[in-house]
């Protein structure tokens, strides 16, 4: 069954637009009168009471008017129940009421509401909106990928726009994070440290930025509706292997990195990350993955069929391997550079859970490590 028609999405885009602009008033409410932080699977892994209310107040608002959709929002519990009925629907809504916690809690205005459409597996509407600046983008891709265009705040941004000169440097949005934690050390031209992915997503498709990758895995729910306003603009998502990204899976977590943007700098951008050899983590990893042949040969027969492999690799190597029981998350190896190892446990363990050190691994730090 081929994506619906933009045209035949006006009432969606509508919907999601208005609960967007509610759900960022609530959360502007909230930093008006102080935030209280807990945390999920680790100190970097926050939660607020405003996270959980602006996805109940989308979420209602969504069931109301669509209700024969799928739901899937980071701060609702995927249950065995609401698993099973997501993935029998055609259409799934994707939802993250505040892409970019830690910003909002330091008062950045860098964090947004993000609401996703998925239509058979495809991003195909997207909203996305920065409270703190107002910036509101809108888009709806079409059957194929390209589609009507992204506007920002009711005005059409055109399709992808450069965000400089013919013969400026491509402008390559970055994680914040992941900027001060190693890519400082990388000479790769453009980069833009910031917040929230999918603000991220939508200046590239408005044409304020060119191209992103990310270094770890992100979630269905950070990237489905700027993957969506990047296909409305022309430009495309990608895993960072070069595979296509669907949504809607019985796991929402993307296996590894990403990569984006406009196709000139999509093109561009590729070709930098591969010439310098920038890691990424794959998880899960399966023998028919690319990265399956970063693993040594003996490791590549010890391995196969096992489904808990998870490696962070670079340039064709493995620079860190943890193998953790897929039932018990217990772990069962954990070898590699302290630096890179600590980086996939982070990783492991935000789409997993805490994890539990097995008798050969009590040195692993856990969620905290790193």
């Amino acid at each position: 069954m081929l994506p619906t028609p933009p045209t035949e999405l006006q009432q969606e885009l509508d919907t999601a637009v208005k609960l967007a602009r509610e759900a960022g008033a609530l959360l502007l409410s909230h930093l008006a009168r102080g935030i209280t932080v807990e945390h999920k699977t680790s100190a970097e892994d926050t939660v607020t009471a405003a996270d959980r209310e602006a996805s109940a107040l989308i979420v209602a608002g969504l069931k109301a008017a669509f209700p024969g959709d799928g739901l899937l929002s980071e701060e609702e519990t995927d249950t065995p129940e609401n698993q099973r009925e997501r993935l029998g629907r055609e259409r799934v809504w994707i939802v993250d009421p505040i892409d970019g916690t830690n910003d909002f809690i330091r008062g950045s205005s860098d964090f947004s509401v993000s609401i996703g459409l998925a239509v058979g597996g495809e991003p195909m509407l997207g909203v996305v909106f920065a409270p703190a600046s107002g910036e509101l983008f809108a888009g709806v891709a079409g059957t194929g990928g390209t589609g009507t265009g992204v506007t920002k705040n009711g005005e059409r941004m055109g399709v992808g726009t450069r965000s400089g000169g013919t013969n400026d440097p491509f402008v390559v949005a970055i994680s914040g994070t992941e900027y001060k934690r190693e890519l400082h050390l990388h000479n790769l031209p453009g980069m833009k440290p910031s917040g929230s992915i999918a603000l991220k997503l939508a200046r590239i498709a408005a044409g304020e930025a060119d191209a992103t990758f990310t270094m770890s895995p992100r979630s269905e729910w950070d990237i489905a509706a700027g993957h969506a306003l990047l296909r409305a603009s022309g430009g495309e998502l990608l895993r960072r292997d070069g595979l296509p990204i669907r949504y809607n899976q019985p796991s929402p977590h993307i296996e590894q990195g990403i990569v984006g943007g406009q196709p000139d700098a999509l093109v561009w951008l590729t070709a930098e990350l591969a010439a310098r050899a920038l890691p990424t983590a794959h998880l899960g990893l399966e023998e028919s993955a690319l990265a399956w042949a970063s693993l040594p040969r003996a490791d590549q027969a010890a391995l196969a069929g096992h489904g808990g492999v998870n490696v962070r690799h670079a340039g064709g190597q493995t620079l860190a391997l943890l193998v953790v029981n897929p039932a018990t998350r217990t772990v069962e190896r954990a070898e590699g550079d302290a630096f890179h190892l600590s980086r996939l446990t982070r990783d492991v363990v935000r789409a997993l859970g805490p994890l539990v050190p097995g008798p050969l691994n009590e040195q692993l730090q856990g969620p905290h490590g790193g």
